[in-house]
């Protein structure tokens, strides 16, 4: 078996995509975002499968996704907010990969969700907020699966890096990968 993925869990607006995008350029390895190639695969943005063929389409499209990425090695891949919901995509995740949760408190969420807002499915209800703190107390005994946990709710992106690879890789800031 070559080199583990480093696969990044976590509710929406906590930075997997940021992280992701920013970490494998560190440690050279390629990235992937699944909602992106769900996307790439439908030639459709994921609000629309959603509002058009309904969230369990769109999570049986994610597992396939999922089950493809997940093949690969020395990658850095960035989940959908619910893809632990499907133990299957857990499975894969944890025998292919270094789990990586990036949390943050919920109103840091909402007040990152909400540049996007009409991107996010799960928070067009009348109490965003809300509907927040109830997702993540339903996700998070999936979450807390994972090898270890960043918040990001106050830290950057560079900060939230060094951190896991310091953590997985015990490097320090000023080392690197080759």
């Amino acid at each position: 078996m070559g080199l583990k993925n480093i696969v990044l869990i976590g509710f929406m607006g906590t930075g997997k995509s940021a992280v992701g995008r920013r970490l494998a350029k560190e440690i050279f390895s390629r990235f992937v975002d699944t909602d992106r190639l769900i996307e790439e695969k439908t030639g459709k943005k994921v609000v629309d499968i959603f509002a058009e063929e309904g969230e369990r389409r769109f999570r049986a499209l994610e597992a396939e996704v999922i089950r493809e990425v997940m093949k690969g090695e020395r990658l850095v891949v960035s989940t959908g907010g619910g893809a632990v919901l499907n133990q299957d995509n857990l499975d894969l995740f944890y025998q292919n990969g270094t789990v990586v949760w990036l949390a943050a408190r919920p109103e840091i969420i909402l007040k990152r969700a909400q540049r996007r807002i009409g991107n996010r499915p799960l928070l067009r209800g009348s109490n965003p907020l809300l509907t927040i703190e109830h997702l993540l107390e339903q996700r998070k005994p999936y979450y807390k699966r994972a090898a270890f946990s960043v918040d990001t709710s106050d830290i950057s992106i560079d900060e939230v890096v060094s951190q896991i690879k310091e953590k997985i890789f015990g490097l320090e800031d000023n080392k690197s990968i080759a």
